[in-house]
């Protein structure tokens, strides 16, 4: 097993905030319109969230490989109450439903109206009890008390304004020896998927825009892609038993036209083309020529690198 070396024992901090009231798994949906994590609510209710839910069969398809193996870890067992943190359209919520079986409950969680629709819209695996979709911020909207066995995510955890209130929140909603596991992105530079397109249009683009490496302490996909952060804020949030792993895999699936497409609208190189959409035309020509160089008989193919955090509420 990998393990990140960092103190050999971990340590955890002595201070626990106090406690929320329960959330029931059929609780009517929610908003927590707290200020503390507004710009993140308004971006994925303004914009982020549409474009997702139009792109959630591509982009389940490109993100289920990292969800797949991260899920392997965290072993949801039949009758286990489990949370599913920025659970987006619902795939990973599904999935965790089918694995808890009939007499579990999955609650989803997440602060875009457009994907939590289509996340209600999908229907319940075959011998799963029907997950719940709450519209809540899970930093500081009420999760409950000793609710879960285990809180999961697939990228969903990396957009905090104060990552470790928000994961102290979280792990009050777990039950004792509660278990915590999700995935999150690795660098920028390590992930060709974003990388790759991002660079074809580099050149083409103004150089305020060119620059789309992004910020990695503020909240954004790559917000824990230095694990070192990412032990200290669990840490300080009570979490103890750390571990972190990479993985890697290859991901996309689709065929060059839908790759060009999704490339120009998600990430950086979308947030690009949003500033800049007269230069739509050479910047999809140009992008498309370096992403046929990754075609496979599969689809269009590139690295995609995580980490696998695992951690336990005491």
């Amino acid at each position: 097993m990998f393990r990140i070396p960092f103190p050999a024992e971990p340590r955890h901090s002595d201070h626990r905030p106090s406690l929320a009231a329960g959330l029931c798994d059929s609780c009517d949906p929610m908003t927590d319109a707290s200020p503390a994590n507004a710009a993140q609510i308004d971006y994925w209710n303004a914009m982020a969230g549409g474009t997702w839910a139009e792109l959630q069969a591509q982009l389940d398809r490109q993100l289920e490989p990292m969800g797949a193996r991260a899920m392997e870890g965290f072993n949801a067992k039949p009758g286990e109450r489990v949370l599913d943190i920025g659970c987006g359209c619902g795939q990973t919520t599904l999935a965790l439903a089918q694995q808890v079986g009939p007499l579990g409950a999955v609650t989803g969680v997440d602060v875009s109206k457009a994907m939590l629709e289509v996340a209600r819209g999908r229907a319940a695996p075959a011998g799963s009890a029907r997950p719940s979709f709450v519209e809540v911020d899970a930093q500081t909207g009420d999760l409950g008390q000793g609710v879960f066995d285990g809180a999961f995510s697939r990228f969903g955890v990396m957009f905090f304004a104060d990552p470790v209130a928000a994961f102290a929140n979280i792990g009050r909603s777990l039950k004792p020896r509660g278990r915590l596991t999700f995935v999150c992105w690795r660098p920028y530079e390590e992930n060709l998927w974003m990388r790759t397109p991002a660079e074809a249009a580099a050149s083409l683009l103004p150089a305020q825009s060119a620059a789309m490496a992004p910020d990695p302490l503020a909240p954004g996909p790559f917000a824990f892609s230095d694990p070192v952060r990412v032990w200290d804020i669990l840490e300080n949030a009570g979490f103890q038993a750390i571990e972190i792993r990479p993985f890697n895999a290859p991901i996309g699936g689709g065929n060059l036209d839908e790759t060009v497409a999704l490339a120009m609208r998600v990430g950086p190189l979308g947030g690009a083309m949003r500033e800049n959409p007269r230069l739509a035309k050479p910047i999809a020509a140009a992008v498309r020529a370096s992403l046929a160089t990754h075609e496979t008989p599969g689809g269009v193919m590139l690295r995609g690198s995580v980490w696998i955090m695992r951690a336990i509420w005491p």
